[in-house]
């Protein structure tokens, strides 16, 4: 199979390579990319991927990504990674274990010298016992085991919440982050303009075929919204269609002339506009959502407001990591009207209009100065040196590759509350990391003392080597059992 070849996907079968529908509508199940259990509806232009699972309905799509450059492959390649690479913790756990290992031998040796000398008949005989069980004791398997295992539960954990980590740095950094940088469009919002609502003219709509048709034509990026949200309605014929550039559009209809644009369109064509649709388009203008108007050549017939909607998740990701007592900055390139309106809407207190991509990194190191641990959030090109530059860079799966790429974390979903969620399992990771750190070097504490016969001239007590040998297996597993207790926390 390769990228260009038109791929026929029926009912049931599980797509193989990513690409692009060309014809036919269905559902598909991305659970297992998103985690979201419900399908997701595929038509014309839109993305599949591979790994994911054709519902009832079927399609044809022009492979994009095959083999090791699907996003299914991605995705293992990254996790592979990052329970591969290690955090700083492990560096230092890499550094003491580097000193316990000759520390431990010369105990080991020391202890033979003391049997030898003060063992009497058998000192030779109980120095090696002694010596070797204190090597045996001492392996510094779960010294070794305490990191890398947490690590690598915790990324396969983020990987089944739909947060894919690239490094262990960052799974264990974002537990000390205090502030957080966010990008408005594609991260707060939808990151695509939506009819929020339509006032009709004495709530009457029977024109709008009309309004439909006239967008359909439409060059304009926000025809495209209308004519979505209108889809159930059937079109009409029109005749003189004309776009009028920086306004809007006009047609004809059963020798009738109807203008769709903005408000300035109305006025150059005296159109007589009722005050129950210019309180609303006010209503509208006053949250920075976009007014269109429909009229015809007498009045306006209806205002609709079209805004980047907010998503439904983010006022309550929002919420969550103020209550966890990180600071929030809102940065976009938008006006500062729109940020505004988004700013009270989600709850942010910080927020920066019509910032520049450069600026945005700039605003990083800016915090950064401060003292403070700063992870960034974007899903665009433009976010993507503001992302390099931050402590915890975390993209959105919807956004862009580049984005993607340069990203330390990504959230497939582009679900904000997937941040606290990532931020609660950084924490978690990093405290069953020092559990088992604590527990490793308790256990040798005792352990090596014993060993070597510490006890010999209290009680007359010496470790078995057999035993020595269980007890170093059991300090192995339970660290290992420890880090997979880490799958099942919440």
């Amino acid at each position: 199979m390769n990228a260009g070849d038109i791929i026929l996907v029926k009912p049931g079968e599980k797509i193989a390579v990513d690409g692009i529908v060309t014809s036919g509508t269905s559902y598909v199940d991305e659970s297992m990319l998103s985690g979201e259990p419900v399908p997701v509806m595929k038509k014309e232009n839109e993305k599949v991927f591979a790994g994911t699972i054709n519902q009832k309905g079927s399609f044809q799509f022009k492979a994009v990504k095959v083999g090791k450059e699907t996003m299914l492959s991605q995705i293992i390649k990254m996790v592979q990674d990052a329970q591969g690479s290690k955090a700083p913790v492990q560096k230092l756990v890499d550094k003491i274990a580097g000193i316990f290992v000759p520390v431990v031998m010369g105990i080991a040796v020391l202890t033979f010298i003391i049997w030898l000398i003060l063992g009497g008949d058998n000192g030779i005989v109980q120095g090696l016992l002694a010596a070797v069980t204190v090597l045996v004791i001492a392996c510094p398997c779960a010294l070794g085991l305490a990191t890398p295992t947490a690590i690598m539960v915790g990324v396969g954990k983020g990987a089944e919440k739909g947060i894919l980590i690239k490094d262990a740095e960052s799974l264990e950094l974002a537990k000390k982050v205090n502030a957080i940088i966010l990008d408005k469009t594609g991260t707060i919002t939808e990151g695509r303009p939506e009819v929020t609502g339509i006032q009709w003219l004495n709530d009457d709509d029977r024109t709008k075929d009309i309004l439909l048709s006239i967008e359909k034509q439409s060059e304009h990026p926000l025809a495209e919204a209308v004519v979505k949200h209108l889809e159930a309605v059937q079109p009409t014929t029109l005749s003189l269609f004309d776009s009028i550039t920086g306004k809007g559009a006009k047609a004809d209809h059963n020798n009738e002339t109807y203008f769709v644009g903005n408000k300035k369109l109305l006025v150059e064509n005296n159109i007589y506009t009722a005050e129950e649709l210019l309180q609303q388009a006010t209503e509208w203008g006053n949250q920075s959502k976009t007014v269109v108007w429909f009229a015809n050549s007498k009045q306006a017939l209806a205002v609709i407001a079209i805004a980047d909607k907010i998503k439904e998740t983010s006022v309550q990701a929002i919420r969550e990591m103020q209550e966890m007592g990180i600071d929030l900055y809102m940065l976009t390139g938008d006006n500062e009207a729109t940020a505004k309106a988004i700013a009270q809407q989600t709850g942010i207190k910080h927020y920066k209009a019509e910032v520049l991509p450069q600026h945005k990194a700039d605003f990083v190191k800016e915090l950064q100065q401060h003292g403070k641990v700063v992870a960034m959030v974007g899903d665009g090109i433009n976010d993507s040196t503001a992302l390099a530059t931050a402590d915890v860079s975390i993209a959105m799966g919807k956004g862009s590759d580049i984005a993607m790429d340069v990203a330390k974390m990504t959230i497939i979903s582009s679900d904000l509350t997937k941040i606290p969620m990532a931020m609660r399992l950084s924490k978690q990771t990093v405290a069953t990391i020092k559990q088992n750190l604590f527990w490793a070097f308790i256990y040798n504490l005792i352990g090596i003392p014993i060993a070597a016969g510490i006890l010999y001239p209290v009680n007359g007590f010496l470790l078995n080597l057999m035993i020595a040998g269980a007890a170093m297996a059991l300090s192995s597993v339970s660290v290992v059992s420890n880090s997979l207790l880490l799958k099942w926390r919440k």
